[in-house]
C-alpha cells in the first residue's frame, strides 16, 4: 500500500529513494475524501482486550508524556505517525526517526504513514481558506485549524478502520497549539466516526516531556512543522539577533 507502513515497535523499514508530492489515491492514506487502509502483518491491531486507543504522534518529544499517561490507564495503546505538514524532507525524516526510536524505547506498536507529500497538504490547506486568504502566506490561525483537523481526521479514520475504541493526539501536549480548538475538533470527529476521543490536558507534563526527550536522546525540532512555521520561526530569530537582544 502506497506510503503506509506498519512496523512493530522499533522495526525498521526501507526509506524512499526520493520524496513524492503526489496526492494519495482515495481509499489509501489519509487526506481529504479518503479513508485509511493500514496493513498490519502481525495482526496486533485486530486484537481484543482492554480499551484500545490510537494516539496520533506529531513527533517524538511531544508524544512521550501523552503516551505514558494513557498507558497508566491500563489501555492498549498504539501510536500513529501521520504528519504531511512537515517540511522539508530532511526534517520529515528526522521526526520519523525520532518516533521510531521512541517506539523502541517504550516498546510501543506504531502505524506509520511514511509518504512525504507537502504539496497535497498545502493545496488542501489553501482550499480550506476563504478566497481572500489564499494569496501569499496564509495566517497562522486558519492554516493551523486545517493542520489540526487533517491529522486528527486521519487518526479517526485509522481508528475506525481497525476497530479501536478511542483516539487521541500528542497535539494536546503542546503549549503553543490552540488547545481548545484541538479538543473541539477531536470531540466532533469522535461523534462523526462513532468513536471516543480520549481527552486529557497533557500540558502540565510539558517540562517532564522535555527532560525525558533529552534523556532519551531524541531529535528535538525547532519549529512546528510546516514551511510557514519554519519561515516565521527563523525570521523571528533573525530579527531578535539583529536587535542585539
Amino acid at each position: 500500500m502506497k506510503g503506509m507502513k506498519r512496523r512493530t515497535r522499533a522495526g525498521s523499514s526501507s526509506d524512499r529513494d526520493a520524496p513524492g508530492d503526489s496526492i494519495p489515491p482515495a481509499g489509501k492514506t489519509g487526506g481529504e475524501g479518503s479513508s485509511v487502509d493500514l496493513v498490519c502483518p502481525t495482526g496486533a491491531v485486530g486484537t481484543t482486550g482492554s480499551v484500545r486507543v490510537l494516539v496520533h504522534m506529531c513527533c517524538g518529544p511531544c508524544s512521550i508524556y501523552p503516551i505514558k499517561s494513557i498507558l497508566k490507564e491500563s489501555a492498549q495503546v498504539f501510536g500513529f505517525f501521520h504528519n504531511p505538514n512537515i517540511h522539508p524532507y530532511s526534517e520529515f525524516k528526522l521526526r520519523l526517526a525520532a518516533v521510531k526510536k521512541l517506539a523502541g524505547l517504550l516498546d510501543l506498536d506504531v502505524l506509520y504513514d511514511e509518504e512525504y507529500r507537502p504539496t497535497a497538504f498545502i493545496k488542501g490547506m489553501k482550499r480550506s481558506l476563504p478566497p481572500e486568504l489564499r494569496g501569499g502566506k496564509p495566517p497562522e490561525g486558519p492554516r493551523c485549524t486545517y493542520c489540526y483537523s487533517e491529522r486528527l481526521e486521519a487518526t479517526a479514520r485509522a481508528a475506525k478502520a481497525h476497530k479501536f475504541d478511542a483516539f487521541s493526539s500528542s497535539l494536546l501536549y503542546s503549549r503553543y497549539a490552540n488547545h481548545d480548538e484541538i479538543k473541539e475538533l477531536g470531540l466532533g470527529l469522535a461523534d462523526r466516526y462513532g468513536l471516543k476521543f480520549y481527552y486529557e490536558d497533557f500540558r502540565p507534563g510539558w517540562l517532564s516531556g522535555i527532560e525525558d526527550s533529552k534523556d532519551m536522546g531524541l531529535y528535538r525540532q525547532k519549529y512546528c512543522g510546516c514551511i510557514y512555521s519554519k519561515i516565521e520561526r527563523f525570521s523571528k530569530k533573525k530579527k531578535k539577533k539583529g536587535s542585539g537582544l
